[in-house]
């Protein structure tokens, strides 16, 4: 792995890296029915209907994804199966709990699948991901993908404590503008470090 890298690399990670990593994460797919729910939990204040909404909404997604293109992404299959499961109980049994642990259950999915594929198969996420866009030493790539572990398993354990500490309206904002937001401060922290880093070995 070479450790000088080409001049325009250098320019552009600031800008590109975070738009890289927002490109090629499919998990953000799932923002679309994140948008209806809370855009129907905050015209009715009714939890129930918003997650039919977002239950149907989210079988649209994949059914459009698939009559468009023939191809449905994994994450995609992952979010549909949790709606379904976790939004189906809480209609059924009328317990808006099973809907408040779906996030919880994709975010710590996502990071065991992380750590899975790199620890177990030797296959580094976030490098299959963006090898293509740019290049980084393998330990640094290994950094990102524990990183981004830590980070899915630190938002399941939030999600948690907001839906359960706080009222029903502040964890539906959450889930939409805390969610994202996080992850957009943690995405632009992770550009910066890796420019940092970069610039170290000019």
């Amino acid at each position: 792995m070479r450790t000088v890298f080409p001049f325009v690399l250098q320019r552009r990670l600031p800008r590109a890296f975070p738009l890289c990593i927002i490109e090629h994460m499919k998990f953000l797919s799932d923002l679309l029915p994140v948008l209806l729910f809370f855009a129907a939990y905050s015209l009715t204040g009714n939890i129930y209907l918003a997650t039919g909404v977002a239950i149907v909404s989210t079988a649209a997604q994949v059914g459009i994804s698939w009559f468009k293109h023939r191809k449905v992404e994994p994450m995609q299959w992952v979010s549909l199966a949790l709606i379904l499961v976790l939004g189906g109980l809480t209609l059924v049994l009328h317990d808006k709990r099973f809907i408040m642990w779906k996030p919880t259950v994709l975010y710590w999915l996502l990071g065991a699948g992380f750590l899975i594929s790199d620890l177990a198969f030797r296959k580094n996420p976030i490098k299959a991901m963006m090898g293509k866009q740019i290049e980084l030493p393998e330990r640094l790539w290994a950094k990102l993908t524990f990183a981004w572990s830590g980070f899915f398993a630190f938002m399941g354990a939030l999600n948690l404590f907001v839906a359960f500490n706080f009222s029903e309206a502040v964890w539906v904002n959450f889930k939409l503008f805390g969610g994202m937001g996080l992850m957009l401060v943690f995405v632009l922290a992770q550009g910066m470090v890796l420019s940092r880093y970069i610039q170290e070995k000019n």
